[in-house]
């Protein structure tokens, strides 16, 4: 009887050793992942992040409702973090690079800080924001190639990370030629932060050019990477001689 209350014990026993040693490797591993992200994010618990926000076309103050469905991945995306998101409006962001991690959302036709941000942080790609002709507005510019939207059809959006200023937090760049693009970046950055930091490292930049494919049928789901056009975005073009 001895004998079978021993092993019953150490049964015990080695069972909870067993779940101990489990959960610490669990929770170190969920650590580690989640340092990770924070790194690649430039999130770390308790900071704070700026999530700044285009305007609806022809309103002052309006979000268009994808651009809304944008703002809350990134803010459940920021959470995760343990980080606070700070929503602002395109107009009222007065704040340097570097300082706090910051998403900028839209393109610069309806965002002032992205019209800032572009010739800033990628001087090598342009957006055009004419209004004519039509079917060039919100062309993409970048390495002498152009990218034109066929709307509902194939649109492009440009999906970069920079580090700039004396803090090195990320500025994260969401500009598209429509609203579910740049909801379609904010889920691709979303699900595949981890292979781009394996790419790029977690202080990394990059800059990559994105096709939403059929957005009338799937939305801002099916995404395809165009190009990776980092360095040609990050180099600023060289000034033509002026005629003598």
């Amino acid at each position: 009887m001895d004998e079978d209350l021993r092993n019953i014990v150490l049964g015990v026993l080695a069972t909870g050793v067993s779940a101990s040693f489990g959960w610490l490797g669990r929770t170190y591993f969920w650590r580690r992942k989640l340092r990770r992200k924070q790194e690649f994010f430039g999130l770390p618990s308790g900071s704070d992040c700026l999530l700044v926000v285009n305007r609806l076309a022809g309103s002052e103050r309006g979000v268009h409702t994808t651009d809304v469905s944008a703002l809350l991945e990134l803010s459940a995306l920021v959470k995760d973090c343990g980080a606070r998101p700070r929503i602002v409006q395109h107009d009222t962001a007065r704040q340097g690079l570097g300082e706090i991690a910051e998403f900028c959302i839209g393109g610069p036709y309806s965002n002032r800080r992205m019209a800032a941000h572009l010739p800033n942080l990628l001087p090598g790609l342009t957006m055009n924001v004419e209004q004519e002709p039509p079917e060039d507005r919100g062309m993409f510019t970048v390495a002498g190639e152009t990218y034109r939207a066929e709307s509902g059809v194939s649109e492009y959006v440009v999906l970069a990370r920079v580090t700039r200023g004396e803090g090195g937090r990320p500025v994260f760049l969401l500009c598209g030629q429509a609203a579910v693009t740049n909801q379609a970046a904010a889920r691709h950055l979303a699900r595949h932060y981890q292979a781009l930091a394996g790419t790029y490292g977690s202080d990394g930049s990059f800059a990559l050019l994105l096709k939403v494919v059929n957005s009338q049928a799937y939305g801002p789901d099916v995404v395809e990477l165009v190009a990776d056009v980092t360095r040609a975005a990050r180099t600023a073009p060289v000034a033509e001689p002026a005629a003598t």
